[in-house]
């Protein structure tokens, strides 16, 4: 994103070697669908807050979940992904710890903010 450093917004994943990587086949069954991701990608895109890459090493589909409103929300399905990340071995923080962390901050990501959980 313009005018971040982007060693604030990098991360990486500690991935289990051992683990062979692997390619989600791409689910093109649903032309509304597809075209559904296609804009929310287009949109993301514009923001600045994905882009695209060339030489995957994991690829994972977007899926399409139902919100209550009767539109959709695009999720990533990183099932196999997520098999080759070790286990944290320390609890998540609760959530009123979390927001009594952001006291102070100069930056806030709101990104999922707009498109909701539910």
């Amino acid at each position: 994103m313009e005018g971040i450093n982007p060693a604030v917004i990098t991360h990486h994943l500690n991935l289990d070697p051992t683990i062979r990587h692997v390619k989600q086949k791409n689910d093109t069954s649903n032309l509304r669908k597809r075209k559904i991701i296609q804009g929310d990608m287009n949109k993301l895109s514009t923001a600045g807050h994905i882009r695209e890459i060339q030489f995957p090493e994991w690829l994972s589909n977007m899926v399409l979940v139902p919100k209550t409103s009767e539109k959709w929300r695009m999720c990533i399905d990183f099932q196999d992904l997520n098999k080759a990340c070790p286990k944290d071995f320390y609890p998540l923080p609760r959530i009123d710890q979390l927001v009594d962390s952001m006291f102070g901050c100069e930056l806030l990501s709101m990104m999922d903010a707009s498109q909701e959980y539910h």
